[in-house]
């Protein structure tokens, strides 16, 4: 089977599966696996742009209060110079933590799960069962790149502070995993639903071969009771990309 690969050049040798903790159990195949582009997690997740703004405001300001105060423009140059060398580290700074972390991510999908190796420093990896997917989002950034934030049933959750930046923000009670910068985003999203529908139909499978134990004994029937029978509340369903359209997250990086 070829697996969609779209990342960085293979960096972790001494992994037993690229972007795994282990070899992949028998039966389960990798479908994608990716990497966020940093430019774009620059840009969108560590504020590079914002920043270079800000410091250019900075310069600005203080080139301006040189010059009223009757500096030449020999002092103007030196004023601008002894901060620039400051903006430059902070702006580097963001770019280079852009870069490691892009570089030292592995999103990987296959038909039993979604796993997420993050961290720099120390690498973790979070393997999240399709099955314990109730809800996934679209929200495309620019030039088909974007996020996938994925919402856990039941009472699963990942403190923030391990996933973030692959969180999705402000979610701070009930963390959201998210692939985050991911090229091409509308492809993985729909190997990623289809990857899930299916896990679906094989769990509704196994389940409805699944033998039922026959009671030991059979109970007489009882009597007629005057109680009404109570309600059965239908299961709520589980909201993939807004019935199968790409769905834009009113909630920004």
């Amino acid at each position: 089977m070829k697996v969609n690969y779209d990342g960085h050049e293979h960096e972790h040798e001494f992994e037993p599966e690229y972007g795994l903790p282990e070899p992949l159990p028998a039966g389960e195949h990798v479908l994608w696996q990716g990497a966020p582009d940093w430019r774009t997690l620059a840009r969108h997740v560590f504020h590079v742009r914002t920043l270079v703004a800000y410091f250019a405001v900075i310069l600005v300001i203080r080139a301006t209060v040189v010059a009223m105060n009757g500096g030449t423009g020999a002092e103007v140059i030196r004023a601008v110079a002894l901060l620039s060398p400051l903006a430059a580290l902070a702006v580097g700074i963001a770019a280079g933590m852009a870069l490691l972390c892009a570089r030292t991510t592995v999103y990987t999908i296959t038909d039993k799960r979604v796993a997420m190796r993050i961290g720099i420093v120390l690498n973790l990896t979070f393997n999240l069962p399709l099955s314990r997917i109730a809800m996934a989002d679209l929200r495309e950034i620019a030039r088909g790149t974007g996020d996938i934030p994925l919402a856990l049933s039941g009472s699963d959750r990942i403190a923030y502070a391990h996933l973030w930046p692959h969180a999705r923000p402000w979610r701070l009670a009930r963390p959201e995993p998210m692939l985050r910068c991911i090229p091409d985003v509308a492809r993985v999203a729909a190997i990623l639903k289809q990857a899930w529908t299916q896990d679906q139909v094989r769990v509704a499978s196994v389940q409805a071969v699944a033998p039922v134990a026959a009671p030991r004994h059979q109970d007489l029937p009882s009597a007629p009771t005057t109680q009404p029978t109570p309600a059965v509340k239908p299961a709520p369903r589980n909201r993939w990309f807004a019935d199968g359209q790409d769905q834009r997250l009113s909630q920004g990086a």
